[in-house]
């Protein structure tokens, strides 16, 4: 289950994607207003770091995938992959990383695509309880496997996809969305509104 609290963010997780995206060099939009297209999470099991992944695009540019972690303190090692600091507005300050380099995130993307989790329900907290929130996309995987120990990250490898390998599990992740290829293993694909076929968003293979 993804908790989501009714909070402002400054800055905002857009403001900070139009500062970080131009230097990508797996990035080919134009540089301007970074716009949500859709987005969907997974759980961490520990319930300390926020994982999520975020579909955008600038003016009419193509749709590119950034899977982010939500942090309340640095992650070691990881300052290369540090987009910025928000002030969150329930929660404080919250480190936003670029999730490829992030352990938890490695662990939650294998399970999705290895034992079929999918993505996490999201609920809104209210003064009175928790509201269900409809995901604005869907996501689904073909794997079928056992999921391994998913540990350290042994090194990342920044591209389209992008490479996250791991002692036991490589993962791919896709970050144009409007080419094909480059995929490998098992899938995770999603669905949004206007892209009702389903589009392989990134792959895990048992190393």
């Amino acid at each position: 289950m993804a908790l989501i609290h009714r909070a402002t963010l400054r800055p905002t997780k857009l403001e900070l994607l139009a500062d970080w995206l131009p230097d990508r060099d797996w990035y080919t939009g134009p540089t301007g207003e970074v716009l949500r297209v859709a987005g969907y999470r997974f759980d961490d099991p520990a319930g300390a770091v926020g994982i999520e992944t975020l579909l955008v695009r600038v003016g009419d540019g193509p749709v590119h995938q950034v899977p982010l972690t939500y942090r309340d303190a640095p992650l070691d090692g990881a300052d290369d992959r540090l987009l910025g600091t928000t002030e969150h507005s329930v929660l404080g300050r919250r480190w936003v990383y670029d999730a490829s380099g992030d352990p938890v995130y490695a662990a939650a993307l294998a399970t999705a695509i290895l034992a079929n989790t999918g993505q996490a329900e999201e609920f809104v907290q209210l003064d009175d309880g928790l509201e269900r929130r409809e995901p604005s996309m869907d996501v689904a995987a073909t794997g079928g496997a056992e999921v391994p120990v998913v540990g350290t990250i042994g090194r990342v490898v920044d591209g389209d996809p992008t490479s996250i390998v791991t002692d036991t599990v490589e993962l791919a992740v896709r970050r144009r969305l409007d080419t094909a290829g480059g995929l490998t293993g098992a899938l995770l694909t999603g669905t949004w509104p206007g892209q009702g076929t389903p589009v392989p968003l990134a792959s895990a293979t048992l190393r």
